[in-house]
Order: C-alpha cells, then sequence, then structure tokens
C-alpha cells in the first residue's frame, strides 16, 4: 500500500453552472399538436420563400445544368432558413429567451446538415430525371419537392432536440442561470457562470459536511488504477465528513482489481467490496451498489481514473437545495467516436424520454439515498443513468448542473463503445420505454 499516490490537489475551475429547477418534463408522445400544426404553418412558409427565390434565380438566369441548380438551390435554401429561425424560435416553440450566440451555432449547424440533406437529395434527383423531363421548371421543381420532403424531418428534429431545447419560465423545466449579488461579482470579477466558485469563497473556502455519504465506484479490469483511485477517495472524504463508506463493485474482472480493493476492506472498514463473479454490465453493477447503501447521500463516480474525487467538493454546497447534484463533463477525454455515440445516444435519450440533461451518463453524481430506498431500477445496461433521470424527473425532483475535469485514461480499457453494450441499451430503451409508457397511461 505504501506505493499508493498521495491525492491530487484540489485546483481552482471556475466550471459553467446550470442550474435547473426540474419538474416532471412533458413526454414527447403528448408533445402539442398546435406545435407541430404551428412547424408545418412555418415549413409551408418556408417552402414558398425556397421555391420562390429558386423560380425567381431561374427566371432570370435560366439554366439546364445540375451543378448551378445546386448553388440556386443552396441561396434559396438561405432564404428560407432565415424565416425558420425567427418563426420557429418565437412562434413554433415559443422560446422567448434572447437570442444567444450558441443558438445560432447550433440553428446554423442543423442547416448546414439541412442544405446538404437538400442539395443531395436535389442532385441526385435532378440527375436521375434529367433524361426524362425536357421542361426546366417541371425538371427543376420536381426535384425541388423531393429535397423539401426528405429535408423536413430533418429540420423539425434538429430545431426541437438541438437548437430550441430550454424551456421559458412557464415550461415544465424552470431553467435558471446562477447569479451572485453585484457587491461581490463587483469585487472578484465574477460572471454568473463562476457562481459555485464564489459560493466556496463565501464560505471561506472550507468543506463542511453534515451529512454521512455512500460512495459507490463500479470497476471492471481496472487493476493499473483503482488503488490510486480508492486512495484519493478516502484521502479526500475523510477530509470533509467523518461518517462515510466507499463501496466498490468487482463487476467480473479477469485481472487482480478484485484483489486490490480486498487488500483496502482488510486495513479500512469503511471501504466495502461487492464482487460479481462474472460481468452483468454498468447497471447492474450501480445497482448492486445502490441496493448496499446505508447513508444520507450517494455518490457514485467509475473507477477508471478520469475524474478528481476533489470535483466533489463542488457538490455539496447545491445538495441542501436540491434533490441531486449532476456533473457534466468538461473537455470530454474520450475518442472521437465515444463523443460522436454519447451525442447521438443523447438526442435519442432527450426524444423518447424527454430527458434534457446536459451530460445524462456523466459517471460523477450526487443523490440523497431517499430516492434509490423508494424506487426500483430495472434496466442492467448502460441504460442506468437514463432510466435513474426519467424516474427522478417523473417524480418531481429537483437537480443542478456543475460542471467538472474529465481526465485522460492512463490505465484499463473502455467498454462503453462495444458493440454489444450499444445493442443491449438499444434493447433496454425499446422495451421500458414502451413498459414505462403503459404504466403510466394505465
Amino acid at each position: 500500500m505504501s506505493n499508493i499516490p498521495e491525492v491530487r490537489p484540489s485546483v481552482e475551475l471556475p466550471p459553467e453552472v446550470h442550474v435547473v429547477a426540474s419538474r416532471p418534463e412533458e413526454h414527447p408522445w403528448r408533445i402539442s399538436l398546435w406545435q407541430i400544426v404551428r412547424f408545418s404553418i412555418v415549413g409551408a412558409i418556408n417552402t414558398s420563400i425556397d421555391i420562390l427565390t429558386l423560380n425567381i434565380l431561374l427566371w432570370r438566369f435560366p439554366t439546364h445544368n445540375a451543378n448551378l441548380l445546386l448553388l440556386y438551390n443552396s441561396i434559396a435554401y438561405i432564404f428560407g432558413a432565415l424565416n425558420s429561425f425567427a418563426l420557429n424560435k418565437y412562434w413554433t416553440f415559443k422560446h422567448k429567451q434572447a437570442i444567444s450566440r450558441s443558438e445560432l451555432l447550433r440553428f446554423a449547424f442543423v442547416n448546414i446538415i439541412g442544405i446538404l440533406c437538400n442539395d443531395l437529395i436535389i442532385w441526385s434527383v435532378a440527375n436521375f430525371l434529367h433524361p426524362f423531363i425536357a421542361n426546366t421548371l417541371l425538371w427543376a421543381n420536381l426535384s425541388k419537392g423531393c429535397a423539401i420532403v426528405g429535408t423536413a424531418a430533418v429540420s423539425y428534429f434538429g430545431m426541437r432536440l438541438l437548437v430550441f431545447t430550454n424551456r421559458d419560465l412557464s415550461s415544465p423545466a424552470l431553467t435558471v442561470t446562477a447569479r451572485t449579488t453585484k457587491a461581490f461579482a463587483g469585487k472578484h470579477n465574477t460572471t454568473g457562470n463562476d457562481f459555485h466558485q464564489v459560493r466556496s469563497e463565501l464560505n471561506g473556502g472550507k468543506i463542511s459536511i453534515k451529512h454521512s455519504l455512500s460512495v459507490i465506484m463500479p470497476a471492471h479490469n481496472e487493476e493499473s488504477v483503482i488503488a490510486a483511485t480508492v486512495h484519493d477517495v478516502i484521502a479526500a472524504l475523510s477530509t470533509w465528513l467523518e461518517d462515510f463508506e466507499v463501496i466498490v463493485i468487482n463487476d467480473g474482472s479477469k485481472d487482480q482489481t478484485r484483489a486490490i480493493v480486498e487488500d483496502f476492506t482488510t486495513i479500512d472498514p469503511r471501504v466495502r467490496l461487492i464482487n460479481h463473479p462474472v460481468n452483468l454490465g454498468y447497471g447492474a453493477a450501480l445497482v448492486s451498489g445502490f441496493e448496499s447503501i446505508t447513508k444520507d447521500l450517494v455518490f457514485f463516480m467509475d473507477s477508471d481514473g478520469q475524474f478528481d474525487i476533489c470535483d466533489l467538493a463542488r457538490f455539496f454546497p447545491f445538495i441542501d437545495e436540491y434533490n441531486a447534484v449532476l456533473g457534466y463533463r468538461i473537455d470530454r477525454q474520450d475518442t472521437w467516436v465515444r463523443k460522436l455515440n454519447a451525442l447521438g445516444w443523447k438526442l435519442l435519450v432527450r426524444f423518447v424520454f424527454g430527458l434534457h440533461v446536459r451530460d445524462v451518463d456523466c459517471a460523477f453524481k450526487l443523490y440523497w439515498a431517499k430516492f434509490f430506498h423508494e424506487h426500483q431500477l430495472e434496466t442492467r445496461g448502460a441504460m442506468i443513468n437514463t432510466e435513474i433521470l426519467y424516474k427522478f424527473t417523473r417524480a418531481g425532483y429537483t437537480y443542478t448542473q456543475v460542471g467538472v475535469r474529465h481526465l485522460p485514461r492512463h490505465g484499463g480499457k473502455a467498454t462503453g463503445a462495444k458493440p454489444a453494450v450499444i445493442a443491449r441499451a438499444f434493447r433496454e430503451m425499446v422495451v421500458y420505454a414502451r413498459k414505462w409508457h403503459r404504466e403510466e397511461h394505465g
């Protein structure tokens, strides 16, 4: 044990803090019919502007060249997009917040995808129809019509899931930007995003936790990092709390992970080991941990060393105000494949379950233990975080989101992008989305 490294010192970091007082969110299957009607009306207006612009260009500069038609089409699409932004923002999705830079960038991204899809379809159809239709306007407009149909779905889901995601104060999810007092902000030159750092300074930078804490740490083949991770957790918690437990779930590791943790349990009774003889899955490991907790609060993080336990200190000031504090990864240190998978999964979860959480699967979250005593968890794979947050928000609990550091992996091997893991997650999503929908609606 003498070779275990010392606990990493806390590093000052001004993370963005996104505070959400959540109420049960409206289900996607309860989407207002009028919202769809409004989007269709806006779409019709956009289409009219799009087609009118295209035909004006064809009238002024006639062509039967597919590549030049592509240019005309892109110009027409841009004019329709400008109208789309204004009407969809303020009318369709009733997104009354001021226009932000990030919103414009997201809108631009969706429309770039839309233009590419639109151009790909119109180019393909135009080349296909070219030998059969001699009339320029008929040829161009038939091609355009096919492109409009194919792009409509891309536009709607892009707007709903990516661009106009935040609700106003009258919507089911109440989003609040954390603010400091003017005097303190002026003195320290802080912004709303520095709220958590400011709060720590107001408390003298000292962490004093009156609640007990259970820490859940799933582990699978992490022999190269598990000792340092557990040591860091114990060292940090010992300076903050008097009553805590660290529960490591060895999920069928084939290396020395189990033996290393067993060594900890022999010298520190606050460390407990739960052993799965075979790999049951990430969700199963978390559930085993939740079923064993004995403290007031429960916090879980991965054992792979990609999180710094010192960031947990920033969560405690919020836990008496909210039912949970959810971490989200700042500058995620994963491969582009995992990042792409995570983005797709996040958008899918948002659409299917109505979860507007910044980083659904971030393994750095703090809850009141009462929630896990009162709610049965059913999934056992990568769907577990989605299930927790779905049941959490449907029960009316509140949460806040805080940025945490994400560190490069120094050992072990990530398994989240394995085809079997992804297939299991999709299978559980399909099965339980239907099950929970039936339960909720009788």
